[in-house]
Protein backbone atom coordinates (compact mmCIF):
# COMPACT_ATOMS: atom_id res chain seq x y z
CA UNK A 1 0.00 0.00 0.00
CA UNK A 2 0.85 3.43 -0.74
CA UNK A 3 1.81 6.02 1.79
CA UNK A 4 1.13 9.75 1.29
CA UNK A 5 1.95 11.55 4.40
CA UNK A 6 3.46 14.10 2.51
CA UNK A 7 7.00 12.47 2.95
CA UNK A 8 8.66 11.05 0.44
CA UNK A 9 9.54 7.07 0.66
CA UNK A 10 13.60 8.17 0.35
CA UNK A 11 13.25 10.63 3.01
CA UNK A 12 11.15 8.20 5.39
CA UNK A 13 13.15 5.27 5.39
CA UNK A 14 16.70 7.63 6.11
CA UNK A 15 14.40 8.90 9.08
CA UNK A 16 13.06 5.14 10.03
CA UNK A 17 17.03 4.11 9.61
CA UNK A 18 17.97 6.56 12.06
CA UNK A 19 15.04 5.68 14.24
CA UNK A 20 16.16 2.49 14.46
CA UNK A 21 19.32 3.71 15.97
CA UNK A 22 17.12 6.25 18.39
CA UNK A 23 15.32 3.04 19.56
CA UNK A 24 18.44 0.87 19.99
CA UNK A 25 19.77 3.90 22.46
CA UNK A 26 16.09 3.59 24.26
CA UNK A 27 16.12 -0.29 25.04
CA UNK A 28 20.16 -0.64 25.77
CA UNK A 29 19.38 2.21 28.25
CA UNK A 30 16.65 0.91 29.58
CA UNK A 31 17.85 -2.42 30.17
CA UNK A 32 21.06 -0.29 32.06
CA UNK A 33 17.87 1.12 34.01
CA UNK A 34 16.87 -1.92 34.65
CA UNK A 35 20.17 -3.01 36.15
CA UNK A 36 20.23 -0.74 38.15
CA UNK A 37 16.95 -1.03 39.68
CA UNK A 38 17.47 -4.86 40.20
CA UNK A 39 20.67 -4.90 41.27
CA UNK A 40 21.77 -1.46 43.76
CA UNK A 41 23.16 -2.11 47.03
CA UNK A 42 23.70 0.05 49.93
CA UNK A 43 22.13 2.05 52.73
CA UNK A 44 20.28 4.08 49.87
CA UNK A 45 19.02 1.03 48.39
CA UNK A 46 14.94 1.51 48.59
CA UNK A 47 15.16 5.05 47.70
CA UNK A 48 17.17 4.08 44.75
CA UNK A 49 15.71 0.88 43.78
CA UNK A 50 12.03 3.16 43.41
CA UNK A 51 14.10 5.99 41.50
CA UNK A 52 15.72 3.67 38.88
CA UNK A 53 12.05 1.63 38.54
CA UNK A 54 10.48 5.27 37.60
CA UNK A 55 12.99 6.07 34.82
CA UNK A 56 12.55 2.37 33.43
CA UNK A 57 8.98 2.57 33.18
CA UNK A 58 9.74 5.87 31.74
CA UNK A 59 12.35 4.56 29.04
CA UNK A 60 9.90 1.69 28.53
CA UNK A 61 6.98 4.08 27.11
CA UNK A 62 9.90 5.90 25.08
CA UNK A 63 10.72 2.63 23.31
CA UNK A 64 7.13 2.16 22.45
CA UNK A 65 6.30 5.82 21.11
CA UNK A 66 10.03 5.31 18.95
CA UNK A 67 8.81 1.51 17.43
CA UNK A 68 5.53 3.18 16.75
CA UNK A 69 7.05 6.44 15.03
CA UNK A 70 9.02 3.75 12.46
CA UNK A 71 5.91 2.03 12.26
CA UNK A 72 4.10 5.21 11.16
CA UNK A 73 6.77 5.68 8.35
CA UNK A 74 5.89 2.44 7.31
CA UNK A 75 8.96 0.69 8.10
CA UNK A 76 9.36 -1.97 10.77
CA UNK A 77 11.10 -1.38 13.79
CA UNK A 78 13.91 -3.45 14.96
CA UNK A 79 13.23 -5.69 17.80
CA UNK A 80 16.07 -7.98 18.62
CA UNK A 81 19.45 -7.59 21.15
CA UNK A 82 21.61 -8.40 17.95
CA UNK A 83 20.28 -5.21 16.09
CA UNK A 84 20.04 -3.13 18.78
CA UNK A 85 23.91 -3.66 19.97
CA UNK A 86 24.95 -3.10 16.39
CA UNK A 87 22.94 0.30 16.31
CA UNK A 88 23.54 1.59 19.71
CA UNK A 89 25.57 4.17 20.75
CA UNK A 90 26.20 3.05 24.07
CA UNK A 91 28.23 1.04 25.88
CA UNK A 92 28.28 -1.72 28.81
CA UNK A 93 29.97 -0.44 31.74
CA UNK A 94 33.54 -1.24 32.25
CA UNK A 95 33.86 -2.44 35.72
CA UNK A 96 30.69 -3.63 37.94
CA UNK A 97 29.81 -1.40 40.69
CA UNK A 98 26.73 -2.32 42.24
CA UNK A 99 26.57 1.35 44.47
CA UNK A 100 23.95 3.96 43.39
CA UNK A 101 26.52 6.46 42.42
CA UNK A 102 28.37 4.28 39.91
CA UNK A 103 24.71 3.65 38.56
CA UNK A 104 23.62 7.02 38.01
CA UNK A 105 27.24 8.37 36.79
CA UNK A 106 26.73 5.47 33.92
CA UNK A 107 23.19 6.37 33.33
CA UNK A 108 23.48 10.21 33.43
CA UNK A 109 26.22 9.66 30.95
CA UNK A 110 24.14 7.36 28.57
CA UNK A 111 21.48 10.30 28.59
CA UNK A 112 23.65 13.21 28.12
CA UNK A 113 24.86 10.89 25.17
CA UNK A 114 21.44 10.60 23.87
CA UNK A 115 20.63 14.22 24.27
CA UNK A 116 23.44 15.17 22.11
CA UNK A 117 22.32 12.44 19.35
CA UNK A 118 18.52 13.87 19.21
CA UNK A 119 19.76 17.25 19.54
CA UNK A 120 22.25 16.52 16.55
CA UNK A 121 19.05 15.20 14.39
CA UNK A 122 16.52 17.72 14.74
CA UNK A 123 17.36 20.14 12.14
CA UNK A 124 18.18 16.86 9.89
CA UNK A 125 14.97 15.26 10.08
CA UNK A 126 13.28 18.75 9.83
CA UNK A 127 15.04 20.35 7.07
CA UNK A 128 17.19 17.11 5.21
CA UNK A 129 14.52 14.68 5.35
CA UNK A 130 11.24 17.11 5.10
CA UNK A 131 9.81 15.39 8.56
CA UNK A 132 8.75 17.62 10.87
CA UNK A 133 6.81 15.42 12.35
CA UNK A 134 9.49 13.27 14.00
CA UNK A 135 11.61 16.07 14.27
CA UNK A 136 8.99 17.48 16.38
CA UNK A 137 8.56 13.75 18.10
CA UNK A 138 12.40 14.11 18.86
CA UNK A 139 12.55 17.33 20.34
CA UNK A 140 10.28 16.14 22.77
CA UNK A 141 12.01 12.83 23.47
CA UNK A 142 15.40 14.86 24.19
CA UNK A 143 13.20 17.42 26.70
CA UNK A 144 12.54 13.84 28.34
CA UNK A 145 15.73 13.02 28.23
CA UNK A 146 16.93 16.28 29.24
CA UNK A 147 14.94 15.99 32.65
CA UNK A 148 16.15 12.56 33.44
CA UNK A 149 19.60 13.77 33.18
CA UNK A 150 18.60 16.78 35.72
CA UNK A 151 17.35 14.46 37.91
CA UNK A 152 20.54 11.69 37.89
CA UNK A 153 22.74 15.20 37.94
CA UNK A 154 21.11 15.98 41.40
CA UNK A 155 21.91 12.60 42.95
CA UNK A 156 25.47 13.37 42.36
CA UNK A 157 25.63 16.23 44.73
Amino acid sequence: MVINIGINEKNRKHTADELSKILANEFVLFTKTKNAHWNVEGADFYDKHKFFEEQANQLDGFTDSVAERIRTLGYYAPASLKSYLELTQLAEPKQFKYDSQSFIKELLSDNETIINHLRGNINIFANDYEDLGTSDFITGLMQNHEKMAWLLRTLLK
